[in-house]
């Protein structure tokens, strides 16, 4: 591997002040030890797992009571346990801060900026609670919103999980057969939903799906609709959000503590690959995980403001609502981040004064694309950290963050997964951040990439394998829901669908399915899902190398990548979505094939290029190479709903280059 040089390094006086050194100190005060750098810590971490989350409970200062044990070990990975004893509230934790300043800021596309105080949201939320509770709703009983990334979405969440209620949401932008396939199968008892949704200067209305999806949902005893001053008037039978709180009043309930495992969140697998998987998270888990990637990952301190473009309908808006326990504000965000111009998300780091900024790599690589350069139209002064996950972060998307927008900002490029609601891999603020990678393995995570004999690969650099984690973890979920049993799963026992997905490919070890490379830094370069890897002649191809090579070329909107059966073996085809001003011609096919050639091997040479007019993704914005995959050799494209544009598959199918 050729060597680089840092595009950022920390000054020592931003080190000293991380939250991250603080807590270095603090553990070396405690083992005795003079010093303990990354690597030092991260070891540490690993082998005492033990002793690790027991201070991160203190560092962080979780409330609740923490128990006798730690951590209980078992043969089988997924059916170890942290805190058995403990019990604790999520809702005790992320609202411990009080008063009149700002918890939530909601700010739509329009403009409308709206707020809840720390204590606005408090007693808000113990409405909320007593008004579940007048509905029948109680501990394991399912909530579940269809609602965009506003102050309605985190005030149920927070009532819900106070009495102890298991909440999931889906975003407005999913039609009626994707919420029914995933609320289908929880069966909640209270819905609440909007009646409409603004996004890229459109209005969609939503309450002709409502009235199906109601149909539909035979569980529920109460609809509550959060009405906006835009739709129409609703023949469907709802009750109106602000009487739903008000109902609460009579009654407000306060937060109840719940075993360390109770569930807190049901979340959804893209369901590119079937029905979506009902992944259980159980809440001291997902809570511990989350301030510490938050506190010592991501450096967010009491007073910071944060921001993560995403929906309701991705992980990161349950990481996003985390932060309110690190007594940081949750800046929520809901519309197109394009609109009405390419730099609203930096016009809002500015009015908000956001200290922490989360987007996906995909929206880097647009600006990036489109020239901008926030860093002469901007002052980002209180930006300290951007965010990037969703995809692979190509090298050109790094060196334009510290070219075109703030030279002295910790980008933090992490991967993890809706499997978790968590991290493997994440920044260190305290270290140098390099092009093209992840910078470490997280704190307590013995995350690794292996090859195929589970031989780890750290030692040489830049080969590539399975990304692994080989301890067990805090927020390994507690299951699939109704999987080997009706419903909620077992904290001690995991059922077979659940022990299949993670733990099959390499016996008693989690393999998270992305294919991987550590480097010499210490770091991680992530190269796609594992199970979309390419294997023309029998070799094993990570897409994300393709990608960083093609999308760095000026006439490259975005592009995918797949294999299509050809004969006894497989060739890989490009499609492109190009600039309007360039055309598809031998001359530019010739260069990205040179290009790939030359930064990857000729076995990487797509033996097809291709332009399409639109390529097809999942709602939350990554690629569905398995779909078009699917789709293009033959098989069925399960889970049609879950891509927002289906028709982009069938206009691939179509295309006469690709017929047989």
């Amino acid at each position: 591997m050729v060597a680089q040089t840092a595009l950022w390094t920390p000054s020592e006086e931003r080190c000293e002040n991380s939250r991250l050194r603080r807590f270095a100190r603090h553990t070396a005060a405690r083992r005795k030890v003079q010093s303990l750098d990354y690597q030092s810590l991260h070891e540490w971490s690993i082998e005492h797992l033990d002793e690790f989350w027991s201070s991160i409970w203190d560092f962080c200062e979780i409330r609740g009571e923490r128990g006798e044990r730690s951590f209980v070990d078992d043969p089988v990975m997924a059916s170890a346990r942290f805190f058995p004893d403990a019990t604790l509230s999520v809702v005790e934790n992320l609202l411990s801060r009080t008063g009149s300043g700002d918890a939530l800021v909601a700010i739509d596309e329009l403009g409308n900026r709206r707020t809840r105080s720390w204590d606005e949201l408090a007693e808000r939320v113990s409405y909320i609670a007593g008004a579940l509770a007048q509905r029948g709703v109680v501990a394991g009983d399912r909530v579940a919103v269809w609602l965009p990334n506003g102050l309605e979405a985190i005030e149920v969440m927070l009532g819900a999980a106070s009495i102890g209620a298991v909440f999931s949401s889906c975003s407005p932008d999913f039609g009626v057969a994707g919420v029914l396939d995933r609320f289908g199968q929880i069966e909640p008892k209270v819905l609440v939903a909007i009646d409409l949704y603004r996004y890229g200067g459109k209005n969609f209305d939503c309450l002709e799906r409502l009235g199906e999806i109601q149909q539909k949902l035979p569980s529920l005893v109460d609809t509550v609709l959060v009405r906006s001053n835009l739709g129409p008037q609703s023949e469907v039978s709802y009750t109106q959000y602000e009487q739903f709180v008000a109902s609460g009043m009579a009654e407000p309930k306060s937060p109840t503590r719940f075993p360390f495992d109770h569930p807190w969140y049901v979340l959804y697998s893209s369901g590119t690959t079937g029905v979506p998987k009902c992944i259980v998270h159980r809440t001291g888990g997902v809570l511990l995980q989350h301030e510490k990637e938050h506190q010592l990952h991501c450096d967010i301190h009491e007073g910071d403001r944060v921001t993560y473009f995403t929906t309701t309908g991705w992980m990161m808006w349950n990481w996003l609502a985390s932060v309110l326990a690190s007594g940081a504000t949750a800046i929520l965000f809901d519309g197109a981040p394009m609109t009405p111009t390419v730099t609203r998300l930096f016009d809002i780091v500015d009015s908000e004064a956001i200290t922490l900024l989360g987007v996906s790599a995909k929206y880097i690589d647009s600006l990036f694309k489109a020239n901008c350069r926030p860093i002469e139209t901007h002052s980002l002064e209180s930006l300290r950290t951007i965010c990037s996950t969703g995809s692979p972060l190509a090298p050109s998307g790094f060196e334009w963050v510290y070219k075109s927008v703030k030279g002295d900002v910790h980008l933090a490029s992490i991967s993890g997964g809706t499997d978790i609601c968590s991290c493997f891999v994440g920044g260190d603020p305290t270290g140098s951040v390099y092009s093209g990678e992840i910078q470490r393995p997280a704190l307590g995570m013995a995350s690794d990439v292996v090859d195929d004999s589970v031989l780890s690969l750290s030692s040489t650099p830049g080969t590539s394998g399975e990304l692994v984690c080989i301890e067990p973890f805090p927020s390994m979920p507690l299951g699939f829901w109704n999987d080997g049993v009706a419903g909620l799963p077992s904290p001690s026992q995991p059922g077979p669908k659940f022990l299949s997905a993670y733990f099959e490919h390499f016996p008693g070890i989690w393999t998270q399915g992305d294919f991987a490379a550590r480097t010499e830094h210490g770091g991680f370069i992530l190269q796609g899902r594992s199970d979309s890897t390419l294997n023309p002649g029998g070799v094993r191809i990570g897409t994300a190398e393709i990608y960083r090579v093609v999308d760095q070329h000026p006439d490259v909107v975005e592009s995918l990548i797949f294999g299509q059966e050809w004969g006894t073996d497989v060739r890989i085809v490009l499609l492109v979505r190009l600039v309007d001003t360039a055309q598809l011609s031998e001359k530019l096919v010739s260069e990205l094939k040179q290009q790939i050639r030359i930064a990857t091997t000729p076995r990487h040479v797509p033996a097809l290029v291709l332009r399409v007019n639109d390529l097809p993704r999942t709602r939350s914005n990554k690629m569905v190479e398995l779909a078009v995959s699917d789709a293009v050799n033959g098989r069925p494209v399960r889970n049609r709903e879950s891509i927002a544009n289906p028709e982009a598959i069938d206009a691939i199918v179509a295309m006469p280059e690709l017929r047989r």
